[in-house]
């Protein structure tokens, strides 16, 4: 939740600062005709005062012959231009060329004598630049509270499309149970439901998938069984080895594929217990048959089922002969047993996506049904061990187990 906070790439913050820059809009275009109206009142209450002022001047000198008081001792070039009009007009002219305060000029002509008076516009523009200050102000205090306002109302969109990430995420994960169930009519609820439909699609394609593994496999058993028989009876010959040779690989494939369809039921139980797990890998290597190197430090007593732990390693080993290079070492450490040869590696494709069924990779990996990785991967879910494939240091393919130790019970 902090970490989505502080990310401004949340949608959070992009949608906060359109709002801000809206109304960063809003406020600039409102400031600009609030400082034009008042500089232009401004101006019009000088030219006021300016022209009143000549008025009473203009009044004296026309009563007593002197301009009296307040005239201005010469007229600026702009305002005497601006009396082209002949006797009788006036102008003002608003004088922004000197340092310090502004004046507004105002100018005459009475009898041939050009009078002209000026007014000091210090304080309208003190009044103007105050209230420009004034709408600044409030225009970054209004931005704060828009970003912090929208931010806060946000956060139901973001909840909920947190809620649609985290149901996506379960569903990529495995769990094709979960569902959203969007509420409302608007796009998120679009998306829910989108999502929703996607999941329950792609729940009935693999579960068809699994019921059509399991019912071929089933199918298989029986004229297997008697292929198997057949087998056993025929006479001693090299044609004889190849046959039962054959027999035997397709028993392994069909056995494969009834764990397979099992796992991918999710109705496999374990029975854990506490196993010494350096004895239980020599043993199950040992079994295979597989010149492999096994090397024991420190070995943990591990909580899992014997049974399925031993099919792991049995799968991993095999994998890495038929698919890797010798040496292949097994090596147990705590609670991990790490499988290694030396052979080209796992393809980028099977550590990107990880293990499928009848997919090997790569060809330099050599062949087969690909079905190895894939039981083994499942069996350590339901013993709720971890399979971590990666690449050795020095080249190879290295695969590890983590086995829950027997102290977490």
């Amino acid at each position: 939740m902090l970490r989505a906070l502080l990310t401004w790439r949340s949608l959070r913050w992009q949608i906060a600062g359109l709002a801000a820059a809206a109304a960063s809009v809003v406020a600039l275009v409102i400031g600009v005709l609030v400082h034009q109206s008042a500089a232009a009142r401004a101006d019009e209450v000088g030219r006021a005062r300016a022209l009143e002022a000549l008025d009473t001047v203009a009044e004296t000198y026309l009563r007593t012959g002197s301009p009296g008081a307040g005239v201005a001792n010469s007229v600026p070039d702009p305002l005497r231009q601006a009396l082209s009009g002949g006797p009788g007009t006036s102008a003002t002219w608003y004088d922004t060329t000197k340092p310090g305060a502004p004046w507004m000029w105002a100018a005459e002509e009475v009898d041939g004598v050009v009078l002209a008076v000026r007014v000091d516009m210090g304080t309208d523009l003190r009044s103007l630049q105050t209230e420009d200050r004034f709408v600044v102000k409030a225009t970054l205090g209004t931005l704060v509270l828009v970003i912090v306002v929208v931010a806060l109302l946000t956060e139901l969109i973001n909840r909920r499309l947190r809620r649609v990430a985290g149901t996506a995420l379960r569903i990529a994960g495995g769990d094709l149970d979960a569902r959203i169930r969007a509420r409302g009519g608007d796009e998120i609820a679009d998306i829910g439901t989108a999502v929703d439909s996607m999941a329950a699609s792609l729940q009935h394609r693999l579960l068809g998938e699994q019921r059509f593994t399991a019912d071929v496999a089933h199918e298989l058993r029986t004229p297997l069984a008697g292929l198997v028989t057949a087998a056993e009876l025929l006479p001693e010959s090299e044609a004889t080895d190849l046959v039962r040779d054959r027999v035997r690989v397709l028993r392994l494939l069909v056995e494969d594929l009834l764990e397979i369809s099992r796992l991918d039921a999710g109705g496999e139980r374990a029975e854990l217990t506490g196993v010494p797990l350096g004895e239980l890998v020599t043993q199950a290597v040992s079994r295979t048959g597989l010149d492999a190197v096994v090397e024991t430090t420190g070995a943990a007593v591990v909580r899992t089922d014997p049974r399925r732990a031993e099919r792991i390693v049995t799968n991993l080993v095999q994998n890495a002969f038929r698919h890797g290079g010798p040496p292949v070492e097994v090596t147990v450490s705590g609670p991990l047993v790490h499988v290694r040869d030396h052979g080209p590696g796992f393809p980028p494709a099977l550590l990107a996506e990880g293990p499928q069924r009848f997919r090997t990779g790569t060809a330099e990996r050599g062949r087969g049904h690909g079905l190895g990785l894939t039981i083994a991967l499942g069996q350590a879910q339901v013993i709720g061990a971890q399979l971590f494939l990666g690449h050795a240091a020095g080249g190879g393919a290295l695969a590890t187990v983590r086995f829950p130790p027997a102290e977490n019970r």
